[in-house]
């Protein structure tokens, strides 16, 4: 399940599921705190309420100390990227969304909810409102994937592996995977 590919559960969704060490107070922490969060996927404040602001600010070749270059397409985004978002529902320490700022302007919504298992958290996460643009289904696809690697990773203690060599083998993975 930790190497599971998204699944499009409905045109503009996918789900990522995922088993994470515990407890799940710890996987909350690493969702809502930006010093924790910064270390797999962006730092940045969060207001934790309904309509409260979400500061995302990406770094992400410096997820993994094994660097490689980000691809030409993303290149704008190599070394850091920021959006802020806004959350739309909150149940700490189990669920929380909040939108997703996407390049074509309307805002998506990704969403976290974890249920502990014995000692382990299973997380599922589901981002929606994508739209049908085949390039954003897999950007996002390949970029959920490989942040959720790296949080795994830092979850358990290991190196993770570089942000951009992993996305681009993921992005052509899921090229393969979501029809045209």
């Amino acid at each position: 399940m930790n190497n599971a590919y998204g699944v499009i559960a409905e045109p503009g969704t996918i789900v990522f599921q995922r088993m994470l060490p515990g407890p799940i107070e710890r996987v909350w922490a690493y969702l809502t705190e930006s010093d924790k969060r910064g270390q797999w996927l962006a730092s940045g404040e969060m207001e934790l309420k309904v309509g409260g602001t979400v500061e995302l600010d990406f770094h992400n070749a410096d997820l993994s100390p094994v660097t490689s270059a980000a691809p030409e397409k993303y290149k704008a985004m190599e070394n850091s990227a920021s959006f802020t978002a806004r959350i739309t529902r909150i149940e700490p320490p189990r669920l929380l969304a909040y939108t997703w700022a996407e390049s074509e302007g309307n805002d998506s919504e990704v969403t976290f909810e974890l249920t502990q298992r014995g000692d382990e958290v299973h997380l599922l996460l589901t981002h929606r409102h994508l739209g049908d643009n085949r390039d954003t289904l897999l950007s996002v696809a390949s970029g959920w994937h490989t942040h959720l690697g790296i949080l795994i990773d830092r979850l358990n203690g290991q190196v993770p592996q570089s942000f951009w060599a992993t996305h681009t083998r993921l992005e052509a993975e899921y090229g393969k995977r979501i029809a045209e």
